[in-house]
């Protein structure tokens, strides 16, 4: 199972993300992710840094590291568009993007509004979510946001992997009986937790926390 760890850019400007992803290559992790979001969840007068940006600057340093999105949303710019920021990404990256991608859900509505972005029924979303993942068939990985049954489909037709939030061992091990699945969360089971995704089926689990590098670190240097 590859690790993965999620950026700090909720934040003014980019130094600890830089430095966050410099410790984590140097600690064995596979790669570095970044919120998709125009404030962090529920707190709208705070920053956030865009995530491409910032990966792109990772992948101008880090020669080692898988960079992606996690994830980015369909509905925030047109379909040409996100598929052009994956492949100038890939230029600097090559063959080390995660494509992951997702629909959006209520959560993340709030924002698009807050900027004067139209709102798109779920269908249309799927729709989105499915053009893009044709365009982007050749990146090494695709990943899509779980969610309804109808997304989910979606990801399965394309062979994208299923990225879970905050799923259980059991919940992983169920999704991998049918296909790749992939988990990012918290890690509040530690290397305990590492243990049980890997062993439930998991290609990739992504921590999104900082503190979580020791857990990471840890469980790598046990491998």
């Amino acid at each position: 199972m590859r690790l993965g760890i999620v950026l700090p850019t909720f934040t003014e400007d980019a130094t600890e993300a830089l430095a966050l992803a410099a410790r984590a290559e140097l600690a064995g992790v596979d790669a570095v992710m970044a919120f998709d979001h125009l404030w962090p969840v529920g707190e709208p007068t705070r920053p956030a840094l865009a995530p491409l940006p910032v990966l792109a600057a990772v992948a101008a340093r880090a020669e080692s590291l898988f960079v992606g999105p996690l994830v980015a949303r369909v509905g925030l710019v047109s379909t040409a568009h996100l598929v052009g920021q994956m492949r100038a990404l890939d230029q600097l990256a090559p063959g080390r993007v995660i494509c992951a991608l997702g629909t959006g859900d209520a959560t993340s509505a709030t924002e698009e509004l807050a900027y004067g972005l139209a709102p798109r029924t779920p269908a249309e979303r799927r729709a989105r979510l499915g053009e893009a993942l044709v365009a982007l068939a050749g990146f090494t990985e695709r990943w899509c946001g779980a969610g309804g049954a109808e997304t989910n489909a979606i990801a399965r037709r394309q062979g994208a992997a299923l990225n879970l939030w905050r799923a259980s061992p059991g919940a992983v091990r169920e999704a991998a009986s049918e296909g790749p699945v992939t988990w990012a969360g918290p890690l509040e089971g530690g290397e305990a937790l590492l243990d049980a995704l890997e062993h439930a089926g998991a290609s990739w689990a992504v921590a999104t926390r900082a503190r979580d590098l020791d857990a990471l670190e840890g469980w790598r240097a046990s491998r």
